[in-house]
């Protein structure tokens, strides 16, 4: 069983085409529904009065949701937009509702677990939780913009305590001060993690290990129909935690695997808005991508 720890908001996302109000949205929302097709997960969140039951029945349907807290007030909000080739996203509004404040306490059966998940949240209420774990086998930690603006020395001594980082290459460039990715990769790994992961949208992702001298590029799935790339990043993270927790190892080639999971999952996610695309698929086609996938990149 794996952990996932991070928000389960709501968003409003606007592109060209169509604009989404107030729908199901939030990192752990994302990581825990795509990890759900490879393996139980616990998911640990607050939320606000207003969060919508038809959305924790989502939830409930697939994840357990005990570690949920419905705290009085309003849920995480984001608010932004897509431009024409859905390449580029202005932040319009974000919220942080409920989650202010907020430092997760987890049961019994939350701190065993091997697997955890931590995602784009305030680093503060990582290292609270980071500190709860009892011995667990691999922790993942995202981040965004956002955190890297607003709580820097937080986030540096969170990078500190976790065995793997996902970040855009953005974000890689921002937190670094690099432009060349393998650069930037080796700066993150001396903050003290084994594994660095740079996601590059619809050019995949870079995986980074050994100090920066190993290096597992993969290239995204190919897509014709792209609707939204909200929460692609969450996904992926949640097919490369998924699958490991399965697997129960980090060898090279589970990792690998992992990654190519994650590719998978964040391109199911781009196809629908919101986790809609998640609700009209099974794991049987999840393995039919990643084998369609391995069909494409062999040689």
């Amino acid at each position: 069983m794996a952990l996932v720890f991070g928000t389960v908001a709501l968003d409003t996302t606007r592109t060209p085409f169509r604009t989404a109000e107030r729908i199901m949205g939030g990192a752990a929302s994302y990581t825990a529904l795509a990890t759900s097709f490879f393996t139980k997960v616990r998911v640990v969140a607050a939320v606000g009065s207003d969060y919508p039951d038809k959305y924790m029945d989502v939830l409930r349907s697939r994840v357990d949701v005990s570690g949920i807290e419905v705290r009085p007030g309003k849920s995480f909000f984001y608010d932004s937009e897509f431009d024409m080739d859905l390449g580029k996203r202005t932040p319009h509004a974000t919220e942080v509702g409920v989650t202010d404040g907020y430092m997760p306490t987890l049961s019994e059966a939350c701190r065993k677990e091997r697997y955890v998940y931590m995602g784009n949240s305030d680093p503060s209420q990582i290292i609270h939780l980071i500190g709860q774990l009892d011995r667990p086998k691999l922790t993942v930690c995202d981040t965004i913009k956002f955190w890297i603006e607003s709580k820097r020395s937080e986030l540096d001594r969170m990078f500190g305590m976790v065995d793997a980082i996902i970040v855009n290459d953005e974000e890689a460039r921002q937190i670094t001060g690099q432009v060349n990715l393998i650069k930037a990769a080796r700066k993150l790994l001396g903050y003290g993690p084994t594994l660095v992961i740079i996601k590059k949208g619809e050019h995949g992702a870079l995986l980074f290990k050994d100090g920066g001298d190993y290096c597992f590029p993969a290239p995204a799935y190919p897509l014709e129909d792209l609707v939204d790339p909200t929460g692609a990043g969450d996904s992926f993270g949640g097919g490369f935690i998924g699958h490991i927790e399965r697997r129960d190892s980090l060898a090279d080639f589970v990792l690998k695997e992992a990654v190519i999971y994650g590719n998978v999952m964040g391109s199911f996610a781009v196809e629908d808005f919101g986790i809609e695309r998640f609700l009209k698929i099974n794991a049987e086609d999840v393995q039919r991508r990643f084998e369609k996938y391995r069909n494409l990149v062999y040689f």
